[in-house]
């Protein structure tokens, strides 16, 4: 995918050797275990995930607002989902709008 530049702003401190690897855990987690995601408002994305992977999301989430601090992740577990709502300033739209597409093509492909 193209979108990679978009998908790691320049905001984001985590060492350029290391983005790669964070990206494709984001693209396992969303092969392995997205149910459905949806774009509730342009600054907003609700993932639906298997709850099985609660414990790997919530880790790779703290480390993804460590070095992306304009993330914020709400997660909620409920009658058997775990879900996770990524919101984004207006600013940071872009990187959300990629966020969602790598979502929808892992889930597709799975």
């Amino acid at each position: 995918m193209t979108t990679e530049a978009v998908w790691v702003p320049q905001a984001c401190t985590l060492p350029a050797d290391q983005q790669s690897q964070r990206v494709a855990e984001f693209d396992d987690l969303f092969a392995v275990a997205l149910c459905d995601p949806h774009r509730v408002t342009a600054r907003r994305l609700r993932l639906v995930l298997d709850p099985c992977v609660e414990q790997s999301a919530r880790d790779l989430i703290a480390r993804e607002a460590a070095c992306c601090s304009f993330f914020t992740f709400t997660v909620r577990t409920d009658g058997g989902e775990l879900t996770i709502d990524i919101e984004v300033p207006a600013a940071q739209v872009a990187v959300l709008d990629d966020v969602a597409l790598r979502a929808s093509a892992r889930r597709t492909a799975t």
